[in-house]
């Protein structure tokens, strides 16, 4: 199952890219004494490490979208700001997205978890080759929203994370017309409550162009087992 997929460049230009394929990157800051800090974190809460770093899982291209609610099986999952690469028949785009994850089942297996949510793109769109060399001057920021009080949870720029060079080069010709591809997050604040009712997720390039995202979390009913 595909999906196509519209997003509005700067000066106004609309694309529609069709998602055939879904990557998502985990364990991927540069700063890599950090993201083993943050392994051996996770490790003591009992979800297992990644067999190399940075990491790699395939999703489902059924998981792109851009839902304004994500219906989720309990209340143990949340968000995360990242970027993501779309790949399209003659050049790449750059957007930004939330991976929400099932926490619950991260434990069992952080692919597994990855294939439980959506990965939610957001409106606008940059062509990769136009802004690649100040990149590292985007913000990255989200919010979480819990009844009708909304926090920042994640506070960063494009800096903290590999490029997006070093994926097109490190996977070669598996980036096809297509292809979404997501670049892991960045840290959470300390102390903030990430299982939220609602995600808010922004980029923003230098001249202050931002590309959103929206959604509200619905928890559905228990099965009846």
């Amino acid at each position: 199952m595909t999906q196509t997929l519209r997003f509005t460049l700067p000066g106004g230009r609309e694309r529609e890219i069709t998602v055939r394929y879904a990557l998502n990157a985990g364990y991927a800051g540069r700063d890599t004494e950090q993201v083993q800090h943050h392994v051996d974190e996770l490790a003591e809460l009992g979800i297992p490490a990644p067999r190399r770093i940075p990491t790699l899982y395939p999703l489902s291209a059924s998981l792109v979208g851009r839902p304004d609610v994500v219906q989720v099986a309990h209340a143990k999952t949340s968000g995360e700001a990242e970027w993501a690469l779309v790949v399209g028949e003659n050049d790449v785009l750059l957007t930004v997205a939330c991976d929400h994850t099932d926490r619950a089942l991260e434990v069992h297996g952080v692919a597994w978890s990855k294939q439980s949510a959506p990965d939610v793109l957001g409106d606008v769109a940059w062509p990769l080759s136009e802004i690649e060399h100040e990149l590292d001057q985007f913000t990255l920021k989200a919010w979480v929203r819990h009844g009708d009080t909304e926090q920042l949870i994640q506070d960063g720029t494009l800096a903290q994370l590999l490029p997006p060079s070093y994926w097109l080069k490190e996977l070669g010709d598996r980036v096809v017309p297509g292809t979404v591809l997501l670049s892991g997050t960045i840290p959470m604040i300390a102390g903030v409550d990430q299982f939220a009712d609602a995600w808010r997720v922004e980029l923003t390039d230098p001249r202050r162009l931002t590309s959103r995202i929206h959604y509200t979390v619905e928890e559905l009913a228990p099965a009846w087992d």
